[in-house]
């Protein structure tokens, strides 16, 4: 009688243990599906939050060929399900995929020639007399804005001159400003002082992202987990 007694108590624990072992699944997966909707819900107001973002870049692809590319060509480019896009270009495309930001691309009135020989040296020129190269189109409403992600690569060292035009010609006061920038070896060199004095009553986020051209096809996972921390 006392063994069938003991054999009845350890049946009950099993099944008590059981059932508590069940319990404390379920409790982690209500946890996990509690916090899985946090994160969708945290997604969807960065979203809302990144409704009056701006996205805009300067890109000078050297081709738009993906075949028989050149050193030069493959180095300012990327090859995107056949197609080709500038470094910057594929940068400014993973944030705004990633935001739901609008778009504009910064284009010069007279184009930029594709040979690499010939862009370098005006490159240079352009900085050498700090000319400002003209914008052939323009943002309507830039007051609609209250962030501006904005991307170029690096040239001598500096911004391209044409970035200069562009933010000679807006007011970004009580905006935020968030660089990224696609280079040969230089980062960002000196650029986020230079914009952040070209638009001192703007704040311009020090925390960019930029990335070397030999790495930028590979960047997506990066830009994301950057966006998220910004």
């Amino acid at each position: 009688m006392k063994k069938m007694i003991n054999l009845l108590s350890g049946v009950i624990l099993i099944f008590a243990l059981t059932a508590c072992g069940i319990s404390g699944a379920e409790a982690r997966k209500d946890k996990q599906a509690y916090s899985n909707e946090q994160a969708a819900d945290a997604l969807q107001t960065q979203q809302s939050d990144m409704e009056k973002a701006i996205v805009v870049y300067f890109s000078m692809p050297e081709t738009t060929d993906p075949n028989n590319m050149t050193k030069a060509e493959a180095d300012s480019t990327v090859i995107i399900n056949g197609e080709v896009l500038g470094n910057t270009q594929y940068a400014a495309t993973i944030i705004q995929d990633n935001t739901g930001a609008d778009m504009f691309r910064i284009e010069p009135k007279t184009p930029y020639p594709t040979d690499h020989d010939t862009l370098v040296a005006q490159a240079k020129k352009e900085k050498e007399n700090n000319l400002r190269p003209e914008i052939k189109n323009h943002i309507e409403d830039i007051s609609q804005y209250d962030t501006i992600f904005l991307g170029y690569p690096t040239w001598w060292s500096d911004m391209p001159m044409i970035l200069y035009s562009f933010l000679d010609e807006y007011d970004f006061s009580g905006k935020t400003i968030i660089p990224f920038n696609t280079h040969g070896g230089s980062g960002f060199a000196n650029t986020i002082e230079t914009i952040s004095e070209l638009e001192p009553n703007a704040t311009v986020n020090e925390n960019g992202f930029t990335v070397s051209r030999d790495d930028v096809q590979e960047a997506e996972n990066d830009m994301i987990v950057w966006l998220n921390g910004l």
